[in-house]
């Protein structure tokens, strides 16, 4: 336990000195030194000043905020830490089922250390004397709750308050002096320091649903560690509905009161809560209780307090929970890891095959297709895992990893796919058929010329036929090169084509679409998170 003294603080001692509020500190609201003289009004109003009121909370938005976390959570289940994940799932479900209950309520709660007085003062705001107060530690083993304006019998067996720890503050004999508090229910909750371990797991389960946060700490002890290290820098998203009381003022010297009230602010501030309310109070000589009153009285009147307290609480869910996703998922492409593969396959090679077999007047043996190099394959699936994993913190990296088979599966793919494709025939058959014809009318040329001879005919007509069909010979066999060599492109480039499409595939099928699977549920989290 840290002990912190004004003196400690500041260096200056607690019995001496100028102690009086500088013009950028003031003395807490409603605090008085012992011989009754107040604090400065302008300085108590620049320090204690009510927070600008939030904007109105969208139920409805607020739910399905709420519910989407949820299933990301959900979706995302093995990728964040299962005590992370639990713990966000427990706060969420509280808030939502807080919210069932309905808004009319405020629920507020005195919240310290061992010996700070919460159970004093839990009597002196309320008038009666219910909370336990004793000299032993801890005193309240199990919170107690006050209920103004009616039963609460739903919501207090929600926050799990025992019948036998609650009493409502109806009264006709001074029911003007209370009604300003209608709809509050006050809290009394054990020490979160306790030694007993389950006086620190009831204040865990209660602070994200309650809506107003009375922390009461001690003069001697206000720098603990505990409370700031494990919950006031946790709640810096909720100093609009926080209260700190610096309890048994009776117990400094006069001068030193707005001291420690200052000293506290700046502990605050450093933990990101700045604005919060900080008030001296003496559950002995009632000092300061008229003032909390006042304060309450205000938080029961503003609107949607369990709704800002809801969205206060899925915020710190989200700040939790910020570290298990990436600031973005990487961008992939597809065509790189294709073309890599294309070419460790040898798809240009056959496809150039087929080219010079269509395209020869003779044809040619095509070239098969070859598996392709295991150290290319797994480099290329090496570098897509790298690419994929780009950003994502080590549990979304792993599981990226996890998701995509590994390189002899890759590598047993493609060549599957390649060796799946029909290689096309050594020889164009448009160009086969032409030459063909070509060579027929070749030969009736010759035939022609013999007969012609035989018969002894004109010269002239020997030779006009057989030209027209020399011309019709060159002709066919002209245009059977161009076919051979438009064959052998289309060919070639048909194998490319088909070969580089079923490679495709595989590298959808075994590298983008498990991958896009993580990817996704990252995404999806990251966007519930606000990230």
């Amino acid at each position: 336990m840290t002990t912190t003294t004004p003196s400690e603080t500041h260096g200056s001692s607690a019995t001496g000195g100028d102690t009086r509020p500088s013009p950028d500190t003031a003395a807490p609201l409603g605090a008085e030194v012992a011989d009754g003289a107040p604090a400065d009004v302008s300085a108590v109003a620049a320090a204690n000043a009510a927070p600008t009121q939030p904007a109105e909370v969208d139920a409805a938005a607020l739910a399905d905020r709420a519910d989407s976390l949820v299933l990301a959570l959900d979706a995302a289940e093995g990728l964040v830490d299962p005590f992370d994940a639990a713990r966000a799932r427990a706060d969420l479900d509280a808030v939502a089922e807080r919210l069932a209950l309905g808004a009319d309520r405020t629920v507020v709660a005195l919240v310290g250390g061992t010996g700070s007085g919460k159970s004093s003062l839990f009597n002196a705001i309320s008038g009666l004397q219910f909370a336990d107060v004793g000299a032993l530690r801890p005193t309240t083993e199990v919170a107690a709750a006050c209920v103004w304006g009616g039963q609460a019998e739903e919501l207090l067996d929600f926050l799990e308050v025992s019948p036998a720890r609650r009493i409502e503050r109806e009264s006709v004999l001074d029911g003007d002096h209370e009604r300003a508090l209608s709809g509050m229910v006050l809290l009394d909750l054990p020490d979160h320091d306790s030694v007993a371990l389950e006086h620190a797991v009831q204040v865990d389960r209660l602070l994200p649903v309650v809506d107003v946060l009375v922390w009461v700490v001690d003069p001697q002890k206000y720098a603990d560690n505990a409370l700031h290290d494990r919950y006031l820098k946790a709640l810096a998203g909720r100093s609009d509905s926080m209260l700190v009381l610096v309890n048994h003022a009776d117990t400094l010297p006069p001068h030193a009161v707005g001291k420690v009230a200052d000293d506290v602010r700046q502990l605050l501030a450093r933990d990101g809560l700045t604005g919060v309310r900080v008030l001296a109070t003496s559950a002995l000589e009632h000092t300061g209780i008229e003032e909390v009153r006042e304060v309450l009285a205000e938080a029961v009147a503003r609107p949607s307090v369990s709704l800002r307290t809801a969205l206060a609480e899925v915020d710190a869910v989200s700040a939790r929970l910020a570290h298990v996703v990436g600031p973005a998922e990487p961008v992939l492409e597809t065509s790189p890891a294709v073309e890599e593969l294309a070419r460790a396959a040898g798809v240009d090679a056959v496809a150039e095959s087929v080219r010079t077999a269509v395209g020869g007047r003779r044809g040619g043996a095509v070239a098969p297709p070859e598996p392709p190099s295991a150290v290319t394959v797994a480099a290329v699936r090496d570098g897509w895992v790298a690419r994929a994993q780009d950003g994502l913190p080590t549990t979304w990296a792993a599981a990226v990893d996890a998701a995509v088979p590994g390189a002899p599966a890759l590598r047993d793919a493609v060549t599957s796919a390649v060796g799946g494709v029909a290689l096309p025939a050594a020889r164009s058959p448009r160009a086969s058929r032409l030459a063909a014809a070509a060579a027929g009318v070749g030969g009736l040329a010759v035939a022609w010329v013999v007969l012609a001879v035989v018969l002894a005919l004109p010269w002239p007509a020997v030779l006009l036929p057989a030209v027209a069909a020399g011309v019709a010979a060159w002709f066919l066999l002209s245009r059977s090169a161009r076919l051979r060599l438009e064959d052998a492109g289309a060919s070639a480039e048909g194998y490319r084509s088909e070969a580089r499409r079923r490679i495709d595939e595989v590298v959808r099928r075994m590298l983008a679409d498990p991958t896009s699977e993580v990817l996704a549920k990252h995404r999806r989290l990251r966007t519930a998170l606000g990230r």
